[in-house]
């Protein structure tokens, strides 16, 4: 578990603005895999953000909603405004997390679990064709992806959606599934492998809950599902990116099988 850092001598004092969308889309541009969650968010004008500019242009950028989600250089600045949220999760690059959290830590709950190093995976070129039964999920199999779905959150995050918000992520499920954010590969009732999107922009693909059924385990089920769904997505975007926990040597093993690189590291601080 993370500690409270003491109050820094060094707060960061420079004033913070409201950026436009295209100083964000300018910003995103520069690092369109570390960035792919700011910048699909802010083309669908969720959350707010908040920035500091020197020199005219964006230099860190933060977006404030459920989840605090820092990214650039002295991203300290962005204290007062974490301070005053109610996230449930401080999230992004490795580097801007902590410096953010050095800033702001001595405000928040002492977080539940404190996550360094979680690698970011990214593939540009496609893999060698999985031969499953991958599809895109419909509204008929929302039944089985609603306790699917909370599962691979549990795994995740070690807490049930399904206790804190049953309604609400039922409708986030179906959501994912109506913007065609939802892929699936079913034998009878058994789930043998299904992810979703959680980030989608012109430039890359973010995935999240890469997902097989626990008696459909160690079957080579995840390594062929996720073949197919990077080839079908990278058919219509550059990159396929995701992170993972960095204990999670399973799904790390998958991802690096089909050709996905390291690339970056997040942190996650979870409240």
């Amino acid at each position: 578990m993370a500690q409270k850092p003491r109050v820094s001598r060094h707060m960061a004092a420079s004033p913070t603005i409201t950026p436009s969308l295209a100083e964000i889309l300018s910003f995103c541009e520069e690092d369109p895999v570390e960035r792919v969650f700011l910048e699909n968010v802010a083309r669908r004008g969720l959350g707010r953000f908040s920035a500091a500019k020197k020199h005219g242009r964006l230099v860190a950028l933060c977006h404030v909603g459920a989840n605090i989600v820092p990214s650039g250089r002295d991203c300290g600045v962005f204290a007062d405004v974490t301070a005053r949220s109610r996230a449930r999760m401080l999230i992004g690059e490795e580097r801007a997390v902590g410096e953010l959290w050095a800033e702001a830590g001595s405000r928040l709950p002492v977080p539940r679990e404190d996550r360094p190093g979680q690698p970011v995976y990214a593939l540009e070129q496609l893999p060698e064709p999985g031969e499953s039964g991958l599809r895109e999920a419909t509204t008929r199999d929302l039944d089985l992806l609603v306790p699917a779905c909370a599962q691979a959150h549990f795994e995740e995050i070690g807490i049930d959606p399904l206790r804190r918000d049953r309604e609400g992520f039922r409708w986030r499920t179906q959501a994912q599934i109506g913007e065609g954010r939802s892929w699936i590969w079913l034998e009878g009732e058994t789930i043998l492998f299904k992810a979703e999107a959680s980030a989608w922009t012109p430039s890359a693909v973010q995935l999240q809950q890469v997902w097989v059924d626990p008696s459909a385990r160690n079957h080579g089920y995840g390594t062929r599902g996720m073949r197919d769904l990077c080839r079908k997505l990278l058919e219509r975007t550059p990159t396929v990116c995701l992170f993972v926990r960095s204990d999670n040597k399973p799904a790390i093993h998958v991802y690096e099988s089909i050709g996905m690189r390291r690339t970056i590291s997040y942190r996650s601080l979870i409240f």
